[in-house]
């Protein structure tokens, strides 16, 4: 029986991939320009400079050695001449963003819920449930500031499918150039539909080709310790959440947050596609994500007070003004038994009771629950709107989970107004 789908995927990988092959005939054309003037160019640097013409060295055994092959690749302003933002898309990230900044912040006193797919795999899936994330947000929007998930990059803790970006036809092909396209076609979709977006950093260059379409971003605990990722976060423009180390413990999140509040100076990628020096001003909205770690679990209250504590400590000791609250993922090693509900419960148990430190929670939510493996079954037998990646909950758990959240919300909400 074949497996059940909504809608074929072809219609936007379809356009996707003729975007992309139109682009790349444009880029090959730029390349080849930039080549010859640079040549050209050089010749003249080494007579004005008094250089001798280089020798002629054989270099096979020296470079490249493990590289099989090359490819061109589209420029972020490419991209954006043919898929560029539209007016609501850029309000809907713009408003999205100060609401999440104030939430963390805790001078708004609603929750910030990052809820969808572990990844995007199929681009229709996405977007019907981008419809169900902008339905949510409409029922709720007075007590929970709701963005959606949309992670297209995924780390491998050894190797496995690496995402949209990556391998948009989840078939080894990676076809990079592709899976650029189809990414910032759904993302501007979904946030012209008036859904904003949440993803992770893994690359640093791939985020240039989705400036402007998030909301929020994140480290994972792969990454804590990550130089460069901190220096990434330093000069996001969203607002970031640092994951704690895959030991559960937030000693190294900590240490990157105060990282990510200072200014640095890395190397990285201009809307042309040409590397550039980036000197950044730092990320005060830089926070932290409770999300387990080998120990277990840690959204318990007592775990989340740990945590705050180490963060007031923190700006003690620099003087920064990090935010003294959590967001707390629901996922990863926060499963219980593999379910997210104990950890959704517990949040919302003590928001009920008066905590004013939890600001957030991510929940890894899909169409339909659990998850398939595309190894074994691959690209063409998968079930319409089942995870590839991390099991996930279904719809109707999602609502169950945000009903709960909400009501927390709103008895917090009414226990401080007759205490006031």
């Amino acid at each position: 029986m074949p497996p059940e789908r909504h809608e074929s995927p072809a219609p936007i990988l379809a356009e996707s991939r003729r975007i992309a092959d139109k682009l790349l005939e444009v880029q090959g054309i730029v390349n080849t320009a930039h080549a010859t003037l640079q040549q050209e160019l050089l010749a003249d640097v080494r007579e004005q400079l008094q250089y001798p013409q280089p020798e002629d060295v054989d270099t096979a055994r020296l470079v490249d050695t493990r590289i099989t092959q090359k490819e061109a690749v589209i420029s972020p302003e490419a991209l954006d001449a043919v898929l560029p933002l539209t007016q609501r898309s850029a309000d809907t990230t713009l408003d999205s963003r100060d609401k999440i900044e104030q939430i963390v912040r805790g001078d708004d006193d609603r929750l910030v819920v990052i809820m969808g797919p572990c990844s995007i795999h199929d681009p229709e899936a996405a977007m019907e449930y981008a419809k169900f994330a902008l339905e949510m947000r409409e029922q709720y929007g007075e007590d929970l500031e709701i963005i959606m998930r949309f992670y297209s990059e995924k780390p491998r803790t050894e190797l496995g499918w690496k995402g949209l970006v990556a391998d948009p036809l989840m078939d080894g092909s990676d076809d990079m150039n592709l899976g650029l396209v189809v990414d910032r076609m759904i993302s501007v979709r979904i946030t012209d539909m008036g859904v904003p977006l949440a993803r992770e950093r893994l690359n640093a260059n791939t985020p240039q080709y989705s400036n402007g379409l998030f909301a929020y971003d994140s480290i994972g605990a792969r990454n804590v310790t990550d130089q460069k990722a901190r220096e990434y976060a330093s000069g996001t423009s969203s607002v970031i959440g640092i994951k704690n180390g895959t030991d559960g413990t937030v000693g190294d999140a900590i240490s990157a947050i105060v990282s990510a509040n200072g200014e640095h100076t890395l190397l990285g990628l201009a809307q042309n596609g040409q590397q550039a020096v980036v000197h950044t001003a730092g990320n005060p909205t830089t926070h932290i994500i409770l999300r387990g770690g080998s120990n277990g679990p840690n959204f318990d209250a007592e775990s989340v007070n740990e945590a705050v504590q180490e963060i007031k400590a923190a700006n003690e000791r620099t003087g920064l003004s990090i935010p003294e609250g959590v967001v707390i993922d629901a996922s990863h090693k926060n499963k219980v038994n593999g379910e997210q509900m104990t950890a959704v419960e517990s949040v919302a148990g003590q928001i009920t009771a008066g905590s004013v430190a939890i600001r957030g929670v991510m929940i890894e939510s899909n169409l339909k629950s659990g998850n398939q493996d595309l190894k074994k079954l691959g690209p063409d037998n998968l079930e319409y709107g089942k995870s590839i990646t991390d099991s996930c909950v279904d719809l109707a758990e999602t609502r169950i989970m945000l009903e709960m959240l909400s009501q927390a919300i709103r008895t917090r909400r009414l226990a401080r107004a007759e205490h006031s």
